[in-house]
């Protein structure tokens, strides 16, 4: 289970969560709004190189190359 950096867009709180998967919602532990996944720091594919253009939208994706 992967933990996620996540941000409110209601009231800006920055938290990070385990969730079970990739797309599970998660609310905001302050306000209780859907919260967004905050995309920071590096992406790395499988292999452990870093990924090249990646858009974190895995179920969009070709896979990393």
């Amino acid at each position: 289970m992967p933990v996620f950096s996540y941000r409110c867009p209601v009231c800006g709180e920055e938290f990070e969560e385990l969730v079970k998967k990739f797309d599970e919602a998660v609310k905001c532990p302050k306000c209780g709004a859907a919260a967004e996944r905050s995309w920071s720091g590096c992406m790395y594919s499988a292999t452990g190189k870093p990924a090249k253009k990646c858009s974190g939208k895995c179920s969009e994706c070709d896979g990393c190359k």
